[in-house]
């Protein structure tokens, strides 16, 4: 009953206020419609909805019913993602195969976006779990052997010796495999040449990486990390820790007779951005090996 009374409240309030006139106000027609009295003059002003009359001696703008179903067009059309420009051209020229265009092409760019949207949960998700299994490691700074399957990933190859220098590659190698953030968050990661390793240069990288699971990602920059035996070592500490834990892994790999046979791999899991706390920060080493 409650609701009943609402609605015939409201029913009474449109009739009285209004008095089943083909004239509104823009007032009338904002409150009508859920808009604004700016939107409404906005579009007065680009041609998009023009009153239906304009008193000349105060300027007041007045509207009528059969502009209702416009007005409720460019809502509609606004909400499917379609800019005011193209809405008035829909608008002005009223022609089916423009508007079957508008759609298809709206269409296309909403697979697009629900596309993105997808991977971007995909590495949200790979996010969560790197960090989760992060959080249970146990054995810290205690070297162990490990087989990894095939890994892409985009890779630039680039001399890197500092934070700063760190960070532009990062942004070049977005650039020029037309990622954002958003996509590779928490899968960076450097090498460190067999060169540099056997002369104990653990600080200077050769090359930064993105991994990267989506097979629809095309740049000349994508490769693999291979599938393989590697050693490895998870530490707390970030980049600047590493060398100490290089030279653990490296002993690690002689006294158990293996060879080193490519870069390492170097991924700072947990840092300063994650979390306030040194305790909590987590690196990983691995090195590619065979007996």
């Amino acid at each position: 009953m409650g609701i009943i009374k609402y609605h015939s409240n409201t029913i009474k309030f449109f009739k009285g206020r209004f008095k089943m006139k083909n004239r509104f106000s823009i007032g009338e027609m904002a409150k009508l419609h859920n808009t604004t009295i700016k939107t409404l003059r906005y579009y007065d002003e680009i041609d998009l909805l023009k009153p239906l009359f304009t008193d000349r001696n105060n300027g007041y703008r007045y509207y009528s019913t059969e502009q209702f179903e416009q007005l409720n067009t460019i809502n509609y059309l606004k909400e499917l993602g379609f800019s005011l420009k193209e809405i008035k051209g829909h608008l002005d020229h009223r022609d089916i195969d423009g508007f079957l265009h508008l759609l298809e092409e709206q269409k296309r760019l909403t697979e697009e976006k629900i596309k993105e949207l997808e991977r971007i949960n995909r590495r949200f998700q790979d996010r969560i779990q790197d960090i989760k299994l992060a959080r249970e490691i146990q054995a810290l700074e205690v070297p162990f052997i490990m087989e990894k399957q095939e890994r892409r990933i985009v890779r630039l190859k680039e001399k890197i010796c500092s934070e700063p220098q760190l960070e532009v590659s990062l942004r070049q190698l977005e650039n020029l495999s037309n990622m954002n953030s958003s996509i590779f968050i928490g899968g960076v990661g450097l090498t460190v040449s067999m060169r540099n390793i056997f002369n104990n240069k653990f600080n200077e990288y050769n090359s930064i990486f993105i991994l990267v699971e989506e097979d629809d990602i095309q740049s000349p920059l994508v490769t693999t990390l291979p599938e393989g035996k590697y050693a490895c070592i998870y530490y707390n500490g970030n980049h600047n820790h590493s060398p100490e834990h290089y030279k653990s892994l490296l002993n690690f790999i002689k006294e158990n007779g293996f060879q080193v046979i490519g870069d390492s791999i170097e991924r700072t899991i947990i840092d300063h951005y994650i979390s306030g706390s040194k305790e909590d920060y987590l690196t990983e080493i691995q090195i590619p090996i065979k007996y």
